[in-house]
């Protein structure tokens, strides 16, 4: 099984959470944090993420202004092959930008690399 998180940068948490929710006819809720809330799906799947600019030290969501390739956006994928994923993308780039460790805020395991665009990618095990 294969899963995407996608994360974007915004500046108010709470307006956009309410926007989205309303944009996909979801019962009103209230974001985890002011710096993050996730939009679910009525059976708790994450349709999307949405992360306050600046609020954590992740590359590409540092801040609005800049305009470099892959800035807003953070591909996190949760993968139930992580263990055979390090060594596919270990094999694709020359280095990964962060190797594999334990994220304090989800306990699980993960690393990142980069793309051929620049966008930073996230694997992290399911």
């Amino acid at each position: 099984m294969k899963r995407t998180w996608t994360i974007i940068g915004v500046s108010d948490v709470a307006a956009s959470y309410k926007w989205y929710q309303s944009l996909l006819g979801l019962p009103a809720t209230e974001p985890a944090h002011r710096y993050f809330g996730q939009i679910l799906d009525t059976d708790g799947t994450v349709l999307l993420c949405l992360h306050e600019w600046g609020a954590h030290e992740h590359p590409t969501l540092a801040s609005r202004d800049r305009a470099e390739p892959g800035n807003g956006l953070l591909l996190f994928f949760r993968v139930d092959d992580f263990a055979a994923a390090l060594p596919r993308a270990r094999a694709l780039v020359a280095a990964l930008e962060e190797e594999p460790g334990v994220n304090p805020n989800t306990g699980t395991e993960e690393f990142a690399l980069r793309d051929p665009d620049g966008y930073y990618v996230m694997l992290s095990a399911l």
